[in-house]
């Protein structure tokens, strides 16, 4: 199963982990995260984050997900990248995050790509005309 690390302005990391654990009824496995402070020293961070990876890393790799591309927190992920193995992805949202752990059972290009597919189909306009059907 493929590790998540969230890596994130504090306090997204665990409210998404929080959020998650609330849809799934049980906290999911081999997630953790790294909520980033204001003025935390950029080198702690890598070196937490790296300890993060080595722990949710059981061989089949570990996806990184940040909050805003460009912030101190994604600046920190550019050291952890190793294309293939720990792979990141920028802008999470609630519906990433849950696209995520629902396929992190699959190889690590279709976690990413149902992760991406998550953001982006769980960002619409919602308004007065827009009826969900009941599940």
């Amino acid at each position: 199963m493929i590790g998540i690390l969230l890596l994130t302005h504090a306090p997204l990391g665990q409210a998404f982990i929080d959020a998650a654990t609330h849809v799934f009824r049980a906290r999911p496995l081999q997630i953790e995260a790294i909520d980033v402070i204001a003025d935390q020293n950029t080198d702690e961070v890598k070196h937490v984050a790296q300890a993060a990876i080595a722990r949710l890393d059981t061989g089949a790799g570990v996806l990184v997900m940040t909050d805003v591309m460009g912030g101190t927190p994604s600046n920190c992920t550019l050291c952890l990248a190793q294309p293939g193995h720990v792979e990141v992805v920028a802008g999470i949202s609630l519906p990433m995050l849950l696209r995520a752990i629902t396929y992190r059972q699959s190889t690590m290009d279709v976690v990413v790509e149902m992760a991406l597919a998550g953001g982006q189909g769980g960002a619409c306009k919602v308004d007065n005309r827009v009826r969900l059907s009941p599940n």
